[in-house]
């Protein structure tokens, strides 16, 4: 199967956005993904497990685990955990996965084997963290496959076990200093700039406290946004809820003529954050979302103050 006509005119949307409002078309259902299966420049990204990939994946998908993506991993030795990459070690990562500047990559991930309400729904997550990273690389045309692995299944989409081993290339591209930030970058813009909290509402207000941080509460002047809040659970599978609604959801924290306002976004860890940074900058067109990779794990380790909610 060969359709290059659609992806091309996603291309095309992609740049004639750019810097802009974006559409809600960077989240491809599966059925636009199965009509393009095989298109020109298209790169079917599978960040699950190899133990996931191998029994089963979309046909044509190259399998680069999540965790290729950053460097210390969650629950691992090194702190902070799911920080960004070396520049040379991420674009020959980018290379090994045949990914060109005029690529189109869809991000395929797996949903949470942990629904709601359980304590947290991170799989979701490793998706857009990848996607986050290869928009910091200068990956212009990068897209998410709304459910992952497990809704393509549940729609009755092909799959193959057959692995594909992607041509490799030198990439080279542009890193957007600037998409990340510091911790001495945050203190400096308490209250200058909207600081967005996509950890749970519970870890937020102080009600539950992560194990990654000493102490419960949020960065001061920040304001509540919950990741899982922005996806919708449906027999298991998570998916994006409608624009519309994220729209709405955004300008209740936002306003309505925040587009070009500095906004930064933090969780736990890493990955929440790269969920609402993507849904803001990539599908809602925000102009000026940074990401803090630190967190609240980075945070709080330093003995920074927080603040916790108060009834009055």
């Amino acid at each position: 199967m060969r359709r290059t006509s659609t992806v091309e005119g996603f291309k095309v949307l992609l740049r004639r956005f750019q810097g802009g409002r974006k559409s809600i078309t960077l989240i491809v259902s599966t059925d636009w993904l199965y009509d393009n299966l095989g298109a020109e420049d298209l790169v079917i990204l599978d960040v699950r497990s190899p133990g996931e990939y191998g029994p089963g994946h979309i046909t044509g998908a190259i399998n680069s685990p999540e965790g290729n993506w950053y460097i210390n991993p969650p629950f691992g030795p090194d702190l902070p955990w799911m920080e960004l990459p070396p520049v040379e070690d991420l674009f020959a990562t980018i290379g090994s996965a045949g990914i060109t500047g005029d690529s189109l990559v869809v991000v395929v991930g797996r949903t949470s084997d942990l629904p709601p309400p359980a304590f947290a729904v991170y799989a979701l997550a490793g998706a857009t963290r990848v996607a986050d990273t290869l928009l910091y690389a200068g990956v212009k045309n990068v897209a998410i496959l709304d459910g992952g692995y497990d809704k393509w299944v549940a729609d009755g989409k092909p799959t193959s076990n057959v692995p594909v081993t992607p041509a490799l290339v030198t990439y080279t591209g542009k890193v957007n200093e600037a998409m990340f930030v510091s911790k001495d970058y945050v203190e400096k813009r308490i209250g200058k700039s909207t600081i967005i909290d996509a950890r749970d509402a519970d870890v937020y207000f102080g009600v539950t406290q992560e194990p990654w941080t000493p102490y419960p509460g949020h960065i001061p002047s920040a304001t509540s946004l919950p990741a899982p809040w922005l996806w919708t659970f449906t027999d298991g599978i998570g998916t994006y809820k409608d624009a519309g609604v994220l729209r709405e959801m955004a300008s209740g924290v936002i306003g309505w003529h925040g587009f070009s306002k500095e906004i930064i976004v933090y969780c736990g860890v890493g990955g929440y954050a790269s969920t609402a940074y993507f849904v803001l900058s990539e599908v809602l067109g925000y102009k000026n979302v940074k990401i803090y990779d630190g967190s609240a794990q980075e945070w709080t380790a330093q003995g920074e103050p927080v603040v916790l909610y108060k009834w009055e």
